[in-house]
């Protein structure tokens, strides 16, 4: 074992969340602890880690930014051959974790996926700076190159290739991820921390099939 690591420890003293204290909804309560995370300065308070499990029943992980909170749903954008997207594809159950650690607090989201309009990704592609265009046509996302060299003569091309204004690519979308559970962390002294779910109540819609339900069940869970 690594020396030191058993020793590492912080002690959480922000405070307690406690039930009276959430909002009715996931999303107003979510929309306020990022709120938060802005105000308090937190380095990309946006990033979250989207798990994913594939056909083969293997997980896993990777951090990418929430674009959106959008009709019952948390969105993000990224290439649709991706593994994350394609692992989407065959399995759309995720999960979205914010680790706002500095805050000692955490979020996490379980939930489907499903793409958004090609609307919608035309909306927001539109918002990214031509470098970050430049960028998403550039790279062949989760293959195998060579150097890093390769990728930086592939955006050299991609530049030429556009000049002016660059285009939506085909293999390039947004993914909405609809809540079943939302749950909210707070640490709490002597690691009695506070565990709070959102849970959509029974006779709701499925969200794998992309309906919206308004009632939530709120639950406590043991640390």
């Amino acid at each position: 074992m690594e020396e030191g690591l058993p020793r590492m420890r912080r002690r959480y003293t922000s405070g307690r969340l406690l039930e009276r204290d959430l909002a009715p909804d996931p999303f107003d309560e979510f929309r306020a602890w990022l709120h938060d995370a802005v105000t308090m300065g937190m380095a990309e308070p946006n990033a979250m880690v989207l798990g994913t499990t594939g056909a083969d029943g293997r997980p896993s992980s990777r951090t990418v930014l929430l674009k959106g909170i959008d009709d019952g749903a948390f969105v993000f954008f990224t290439n649709t051959a991706s593994r994350k997207a394609t692992e989407i594809a065959a399995n759309p159950w995720v999960s979205l974790c914010f680790p706002w650690i500095a805050m000692e607090r955490q979020v996490l989201v379980c939930g489907a996926a499903s793409t958004v309009s090609r609307e919608a990704t035309l909306a927001y592609w539109l918002t990214r700076p031509r470098e970050s265009q430049i960028g998403a046509w550039a790279s062949h996302q989760s293959t195998v190159i060579g150097t890093r060299e390769v990728l930086e003569a592939s955006a050299a091309a991609v530049g030429e290739r556009f000049p002016g204004e660059v285009p939506l690519p085909d293999f390039w979308s947004g993914y909405r991820v609809v809540p079943d559970t939302v749950e909210f962390w707070q640490g709490g002294v002597a690691r009695l921390h506070d565990r709070l779910r959102y849970r959509r109540a029974s006779g709701g819609e499925d969200s794998a099939s992309g309906g919206q339900e308004d009632a939530w069940v709120v639950e406590r869970l043991a640390p």
